[in-house]
């Protein structure tokens, strides 16, 4: 009866992965599995358990990278999640913005902003799109020179 738990479990995960599509739930689903078969087998709650997040951690971090270059090597159209979404987008600035700090707004967010190395600086209230993230910095560019 415990195992059922498990299987319905991993039945949820890959059921919300549909929705999702980034392979994550799909790993912990698997984990999800093998331990329901731990329990299936006779082994305790605890070892299940534990196999669970050993075999989830084992998918996460050697599987789940290896499908998402696969996919995208067969030119799968993956969506750019996080910081890799923002690169392009287009804002304004609300400060200067030099090779030191200014502020920009994307998405209606305020962004601590650089320019990249060497490039001049942007007036307040330029349109820019942004080059790169840089950890919490927006590298961004005037807007015509994408």
């Amino acid at each position: 009866m415990q195992s059922m738990w498990w299987f319905v479990a991993a039945a949820g995960l890959g059921i919300a992965e549909v929705f999702t599509l980034d392979l994550t739930l799909l790993m912990l689903a698997g984990g999800a599995i093998a331990g329901g078969v731990v329990v299936l087998a006779g082994g305790p709650l605890w070892l299940a358990a534990i196999v669970a997040i050993v075999v989830a951690s084992l998918l996460l971090f050697t599987l789940r990278p290896w499908l998402l270059r696969s996919l995208r090597a067969r030119g799968a159209n993956l969506p750019e999640t996080n910081v890799a979404a923002m690169v392009g987008i287009t804002g304004r600035a609300l400060d200067a913005v030099t090779e030191t700090g200014g502020r920009v707004k994307l998405r209606g967010e305020v962004w601590t902003a650089r320019v990249p190395d060497d490039a001049d600086t942007i007036p307040e209230g330029a349109e820019v799109v942004v080059v790169k993230i840089d950890g919490a910095t927006a590298v961004v560019a005037p807007e015509q020179e994408k």
